[in-house]
């Protein structure tokens, strides 16, 4: 049974997402990867599955979910993603390491069309560098 590793952020619409699509994209099969929220929003922002397509990774069929899903499931490590969730987040089963990784919400993002989905593609390309570190970490033998 491969590690899990599971990402949170508050709403479980935005960040969590990027960083779920992301890092099963850069780990392969080393582990699995979840993301949920402590409030879900019930949905995955459209602007986050559009930046993610423009990189090639597919996360339309993510679903919003609540942490509580996963207390009774071995987790290797917990990824938050957002403060409020960092303060949130239960001890797991299993759970061996805890990160937090703080990157600003685009869903408050204001402006026009255009700068709002350039802020989504600015957090998730803060996401991608973030992510993708830690799956080449994976991929040379580092912890979880």
């Amino acid at each position: 049974m491969k590690p899990l590793v599971l990402i949170l952020c508050t709403g479980n619409s935005c960040r969590s997402h990027l960083a779920e699509g992301i890092l099963r994209s850069a780990a392969g099969d080393l582990i699995d990867v979840a993301s949920a929220g402590s409030k879900p929003a019930g949905y995955v922002h459209p602007r986050s599955i559009d930046v993610m397509k423009e990189i090639g990774t597919d996360i339309s069929g993510h679903t919003s979910k609540h942490l509580e899903e996963f207390l009774n499931r071995n987790v290797d490590t917990v990824i938050t993603v957002c403060g409020n969730a960092d303060q949130a987040c239960p001890m797991f089963p299993g759970q061996v390491n805890r990160f937090h990784w703080g990157f600003d919400d685009p869903a408050h993002a204001t402006g026009t069309e255009e700068e709002v989905h350039n802020e989504f593609r600015r957090v998730r390309d803060q996401i991608k560098l973030v992510f993708e570190a830690y799956a080449a970490g994976l991929k040379r033998g580092k912890s979880l």
